[in-house]
């Protein structure tokens, strides 16, 4: 796959500086002085045409509390960059809000927006002749949409991770124990830390006359205290792991308080490194192997991290064009425990592993066990082995990460699936709380709100499988997260009695017996596509299957009445969107084709 750094223009038109390999070309020489006239409106020096020039890629914005400080930490990149001898600029891409836009008609524009960030991180960097680039990301689309951009551009390059938000917390005994079991909660315990899946949760408990309305707005006005990512680990914390192990960030980037003395240092040392990573030649294909892309997996089944890390890996395998299938997943699944007690299975927040050391500790203790490849470069120019040589352990007596010899489960919780109902593959989280089977009868919905409104008036029950289809990427268009009904099914107190499938995905604040990622979609004549009301499906995590208890003969003579809906967008981006986009096993990448 050709790569902007390598095309025959580049190559031929470079300057003699290896440090200013792509500005050079910009700024140098007579003929240039246009260009250089209009840098010089925006603050540049004559001395720093010489010197090497680096993108700051913000995705500041206040759509949303994950992204609202960013815009202070690409200062600090800023100020990392030019104090070692570079100069910084510092340029805007977009974000959105899952949190905000879940449930609704909006939130088809999330996965897509993956797409448009590293469309336009792309496009800023390659119009401008950035020698290297700092992308910064706080909510769940930035961070594999950066990736995505800095493989694509293939030059030197540091991501760094917003940070997580800090709990908000209920201080009365308002919300009592009618909030049941759920771990969101703050049931029995009042001074129990929220987030915003305690919000999503504590709408279905409403609903089932758990909770009255005041004890709801409680729970809304402070479960989300400033500025950061959503709190455990879901996919915000899930990705910014996954691209710590990945070795494109500093060393616990990813396990950092949004706003921290910790975070800002982040910002300036990645603005530094990226320089050394520039006189040493070292590029994102160098470190963005298939062996980096294992450590990835690995740490984010350790972690217990989101479904959504299936996705977003395989789109940015593809970009750095490493093989990369759902096949990984299950062989490497089968030797990596999960270890952190983490939201939204478990008791923590992220907030408090970053507490006792963050990521790096876990890091070692997987390098130890000859789970991680030590060998791999990083974006410290060192090793992984080598960044983890002198990491401390755990302080003793603590609960949020468990040893190799007691996980919370022996193999991974991300359960690649296949059977009649996902021949091509789906993706299933399973803790192993629910259990590890499931069969029931089919209730069927052709969106997520109709689903919604059915769990949430009662019509769902005990022993249903809930379908939601025509919410894949082409079908939906956007292939949305289910974290509203999933949620709902959990604040009902349906957890164990009732399971969810669809050709749509999941937040990473989903839990329960939930799959996703199902393929072929309903869109593309999938058999999801052919379910009815009542025909009797089984998920079995043992066995990795998803069966449609009807014959082949049967489920092919269904097809075969079956006729594809009519796009639901016929203009604009999600129309854009329909048309390109590849199946969800394959990363759902909108240039599979060229």
């Amino acid at each position: 796959m050709s790569k902007i750094s390598n095309s025959k223009s580049a190559k031929n038109n470079r300057s003699k500086s290896v440090h200013r390999e792509w500005s050079g070309i910009v700024v140098d020489g007579v003929e240039r002085a246009p260009s250089r006239a209009m840098l010089h409106a925006v603050g540049f020096k004559s001395d720093d045409f010489k010197k090497s020039q680096v993108g700051i890629a913000s995705t500041w914005s206040m759509v949303t509390p994950c992204n609202m400080h960013i815009d202070k930490l690409a200062l600090e990149a800023e100020l990392g960059v030019n104090e070692a001898g570079g100069k910084a600029v510092v340029f805007n891409t977009i974000t959105i809000s899952d949190g905000i836009s879940m449930g609704t008609e909006g939130m088809k524009y999330s996965l897509v927006s993956r797409e448009v960030i590293a469309d336009s991180i792309e496009t800023v960097v390659g119009c401008q002749g950035f020698d290297g680039l700092v992308a910064i990301g706080g909510c769940d689309k930035n961070m594999p949409g950066c990736m995505m951009a800095i493989a694509r551009l293939n030059r030197p390059a540091v991501f760094v991770y917003g940070g997580t938000i800090l709990p908000g917390c209920i201080t009365g005994q308002l919300v009592g124990a009618r909030l049941g079991k759920s771990t969101h909660t703050v049931a029995n315990q009042p001074n129990r830390p929220l987030d915003i899946v305690s919000v999503f949760e504590a709408v279905g408990a409403h609903a089932n006359k758990r909770i009255s309305n005041r004890e709801l707005q409680e729970i809304e006005a402070c479960a989300i205290p400033g500025a950061g990512s959503c709190g455990g680990m879901y996919t915000a914390n899930t990705m910014a792991s996954a691209i710590e192990a990945l070795g494109m960030s500093l060393p616990n980037s990813s396990a950092q308080d949004a706003v921290s003395a910790a975070k800002l240092e982040d910002c300036q040392r990645a603005g530094a490194a990226v320089l050394n990573l520039i006189k040493r030649g070292i590029r994102p294909l160098d470190i963005m192997t298939r062996e980096a892309f294992e450590n990835a997996i690995t740490v984010v089944i350790a972690l217990g991290g989101s479904t959504n890390a299936v996705l977003h890996l395989l789109a940015m395998a593809h970009e750095a064009g490493v093989k990369l299938s759902l096949d990984d997943f299950t062989r490497i699944g089968k030797r990596v425990p999960v270890l952190a007690d983490l939201k939204p299975s478990g008791k923590y927040l992220m907030a408090e592993l970053v507490a006792i050391g963050g990521q790096t500790p876990l890091m070692k203790t997987l390098l130890d066990a000859g789970l991680l490849h030590g060998d791999c470069l990083t974006v410290t120019g060192k090793t992984l082995k080598q960044n983890l040589a002198g990491i401390k352990p755990y302080p003793a007596g603590q609960q949020i990460i468990r040893p190799l010899s007691d996980p919370i489960k022996k193999d991974s919780h991300l359960v690649i699936l296949r059977g009649n109902l996902a021949s091509e593959g789906a993706v299933a989280k399973i803790s192993g709380k629910e259990g590890l089977s499931f069969t029931g009868k089919a209730r069927v919905f052709e969106s997520e709100e109709t689903a919604l409104a059915a769990i949430l008036d009662g019509t769902v029950k005990a022993g249903d499988v809930i379908v939601i289809r025509y919410e894949g990427p082409q079908g939906g268009p956007g292939m949305r997260e289910m974290l509203s009904p999933t949620s709902a099914i959990m604040g009902k107190g349906l957890g164990k009695d009732v399971a969810l499938i669809t050709d749509g995905r999941f937040s990473g604040g989903s839990h329960g017996f939930v799959v996703g990622h199902i393929t072929p979609e309903a869109y593309r004549g999938g058999a999801i596509a052919v379910v009815k009301n009542g025909d009797r499906i089984t998920i079995d995590a043992q066995k990795r299957t998803l069966t449609l208890d009807l014959t082949a003969a049967e489920i092919s003579a269904r097809l075969k009445k079956w006729k594809a809906p009519k796009p639901r967008y016929t203009r604009g981006v999600l129309a854009k969107y329909a048309k390109l986009v590849s199946s969800a096993s394959e990363g759902a990448v909108t240039d599979k084709q060229l």
